[in-house]
């Protein structure tokens, strides 16, 4: 069965709908939203280039496509034939790119697309039983394949964004410390400067104060 419907952008990772009565009988639910979630930002940072793509994690499975820059998934039993998911998230791309094509870009705040969770909710009924007629039929249709579609494991997946992130943050903190460090040097050139020539401005000082006495008192 189906049991999570997210829809993000894929250029910054951003939300814009999901399925709201999802994971009422997931157990951890929050845990394999947080998964989907992290997904996503792997995409968002360049990573799994594959348009489709099925992520195994636990008893479950993420599958996902990507296109016009949306990246829409769907978690579901490992047992839920990989075609009907497959053709499920191409239903809801279909509607989604039709109804909110021009806004995609330009929306700015996480789920601004909510509503799309009736249609969401709509056809996720028409693919949770897989022996209707209808579903028998989308199994059997020849012209759409996915034995091509790669399958992975989701700490793998993951773990390439973990590396990566753990990239970024070590580049950020060596540039932060030769921030620092380039800061301290030019203290200690000028703590430098000033004791090689205090004592000659010192001595310049005290000559120039001794020739301005002399002439007062003259």
């Amino acid at each position: 069965m189906v049991k999570l419907t997210m829809i993000a952008r894929v250029t910054d990772g951003l939300p814009l709908a999901e399925g709201l009565d999802d994971n009422r009988d997931v157990p951890d639910a929050d845990f394999y939203k947080q998964q989907a979630k992290s997904l996503f930002k792997n995409l968002s940072m360049g990573q799994n280039e594959a348009s489709r793509m099925s992520v195994e994690s636990g008893p479950y499975i993420f599958h996902y496509i990507i296109e016009g820059h949306v990246c829409y998934l769907t978690m579901c039993d490992r047992s839920y034939p990989k075609k009907l998911a497959f053709q499920y998230l191409e239903d809801l791309k279909n509607e989604f790119e039709r109804v909110n094509r021009s806004q995609i870009e330009t929306a700015a705040r996480p789920y601004a697309f909510i509503k799309f969770d009736t249609f969401i909710q709509k056809t996720k009924k028409l693919y949770q039983d897989t022996g209707t007629q209808r579903n028998i039929s989308k199994l059997n249709d020849e012209l759409y394949e996915v034995h091509q579609i790669m399958t992975r494991n989701v700490q793998d997946v993951l773990g390439v964004g973990e590396k990566l992130d753990q990239v970024s943050q070590m580049s950020s903190r060596l540039t932060s410390e030769s921030r620092i460090y380039a800061d301290k040097a030019r203290d200690l050139n000028r703590q430098a400067l000033i004791r090689k020539w205090a004592p000659v401005a010192i001595v310049i000082g005290v000559v120039s104060l001794l020739f301005w006495v002399k002439n007062k008192i003259w």
